[in-house]
């Protein structure tokens, strides 16, 4: 009986060090997959602002080019609400 209970010993060790690795290797690859992820929303913002600021310059250096007329008829045709479909 005695024989039996260190050989059950030795596996419940051995069951219990196999569990703690897995439960290791679970919640590293839980930190990982999250930091990854902050990691690519980051990159995604940063190119959100990055094409926010490209349209800024665009625009800028399109009205500089433009006479005050023309900012005026452009600036009042975008604002402006036309007829629409019905004609009122």
């Amino acid at each position: 009986m005695l024989v039996w209970l260190e050989r059950i010993k030795g596996w419940l060790l051995l069951a219990g060090l196999a569990l703690a690795a897995l439960a290791s290797v679970f919640y590293r690859g839980r930190a990982t997959g999250r930091q990854a992820e902050r990691q690519e929303r980051q990159e995604q913002i940063n190119e959100q602002a990055a094409q926010a600021r490209r349209e800024v310059r665009n625009v800028q250096l399109e009205t500089a080019r433009m006479d005050d007329d023309a900012i005026a008829d452009e600036l009042e045709r975008d604002w402006v609400r036309g007829a629409g479909p019905r004609g009122r």
